[in-house]
């Protein structure tokens, strides 16, 4: 007998990916070979913290540095912003102005899609937008810069 539901999501992993742990910017994804343009390379599911926990306890931990923004519906209806954990690559891409990997995230299903924007290069990084509330220096930003980078949509038109 199987044990598979109707209601399933295939999770998906490029076999063309690593992790690298020594970069400028920390651990970081880099295609080994050529991906094209709208690959789907990777989706991974999420576990949606908690509001009242997450604000007494994984905001005052390194943990909170790698959760996402996620919505959330409340017993009234109302719609609340809590972090998700987001599991697989997904809180290891780093951030990038010029960005080669967009994310949609599936509130319903609580996971989250990434493609490539363009066509990547072996041996490039990887690299989403985290928007415009870092909360970190980003390493990648001209020194110079003062603009805020790119505000990262949460579902991005891919095709």
């Amino acid at each position: 007998m199987s044990a598979v539901k109707k209601d399933t999501l295939p999770l998906t992993r490029s076999a063309h990916l690593v992790l690298v742990s020594d970069t400028p910017k920390g651990r970081g994804v880099f295609a080994q070979q050529n991906i094209d343009a709208h690959t789907v390379i990777e989706t991974c599911p999420v576990l949606v913290l908690d509001p009242v926990e997450n604000t007494e306890h994984i905001e005052h931990t390194t943990l909170y540095h790698y959760t996402y923004n996620w919505p959330m519906k409340t017993a009234n209806g109302s719609v609340i912003t809590t972090q998700a954990v987001v599991f697989g690559l997904g809180s290891m891409f780093n951030h990038s102005h010029d960005q080669n990997v967009g994310w949609e995230r599936n509130v319903e299903k609580q996971v989250v899609t990434y493609k490539t924007l363009r066509s990547v290069s072996a041996g490039e990084e990887l690299c989403i937008s985290y928007g415009s509330h870092l909360t970190f220096k980003d390493v990648s930003a001209p020194p110079e810069e003062i603009e805020e980078p790119h505000e990262m949509l949460s579902k991005i038109q891919l095709d």
